[in-house]
């Protein structure tokens, strides 16, 4: 009669002190990444003059689908009135309805300067975006609410209205390898007015690329290019075209 007794109650014990040795889990993650990689491309135009970037950013996400997020890269001064350094700045809702997932969301593009900006100030970049995805698929549409990255700063035209569609596809190989691609199209408001200068109002780039993933490392090889290589200049001593193609490579990882 004792026995029957005490087993029942030795095993709730330590049912209940395995509950309380177990934490409750968090309704948010958050998440780190870094890479480096011989060119920063921005929508197939290079932001380093060609030269390697060091990129890292972390996310904060709740169980709800909101998150919050930032993302820094070095950049190439000339381009950005004197700004070394990119601070994307991001935060959005993201939900899924079956295998469909929406993504909504903005960001704001900084770049800090005390350089001498002829009384434009900073560079910036403030976007409204929507995204989806599906099995392999991805497609993000961008609609600019500022000036286009600071073109048209300081005349009477504009370049508020600006967008980029983005539309990619990514393929799992297994034991770790994985394929890529991506294509993309600017539209630049008032981009040819004598004010702005630019050769057209319209770019597209693509990206054809792989990855291995080594314990959590991952590395990539990418091919990049542009409709129109030289939309942008890049360099200050030798100017450049700003949208070669030509191969990036990089490694990064997420913690």
């Amino acid at each position: 009669m004792k026995k029957s007794v005490l087993i029942p109650f030795a095993l709730a014990s330590c049912a209940l002190s395995a509950m309380a040795q177990t934490p409750a889990k968090s309704d948010w993650t958050i998440t780190g990444n870094v890479g480096l990689f011989s060119d920063y491309r921005f929508r197939g135009f290079t932001q380093t003059a060609y030269k390697p970037a060091f990129q890292g950013g972390f996310d904060v996400a709740h169980s709800s689908g909101f998150y919050v997020g930032n993302w820094n890269s070095n950049v190439e001064q000339a381009l950005y009135r004197g700004a070394s350094l990119e601070m994307d700045l991001y935060g959005g809702y993201k939900m899924s309805i079956g295998d469909l997932g929406l993504d909504f969301g903005g960001l704001y593009y900084y770049y800090p300067t005390k350089a001498n900006t002829g009384g434009l100030g900073q560079a910036k970049q403030t976007e409204l975006y929507v995204g989806a995805s599906y099995s392999i698929f991805t497609a993000k549409f961008s609609y600019g609410l500022s000036n286009f990255f600071g073109l048209g700063d300081g005349t009477p035209t504009d370049t508020k209205g600006n967008y980029y569609i983005d539309l990619g596809a990514g393929y799992d190989l297994g034991d770790g390898w994985g394929v890529n691609g991506h294509y993309g199209y600017q539209h630049i408001k008032n981009g040819k007015a004598a004010a702005i200068g630019l050769l057209a109002d319209n770019v597209s780039d693509y990206k054809v690329g792989a990855t291995k993933d080594l314990s959590g490392w991952v590395f990539g090889a990418s091919v990049v290019g542009t409709s129109r290589k030289n939309l942008f200049t890049t360099g200050v001593s030798a100017p450049e075209e700003g949208g070669k193609t030509s191969l990036v490579i990089n490694v990064s990882k997420t913690f």
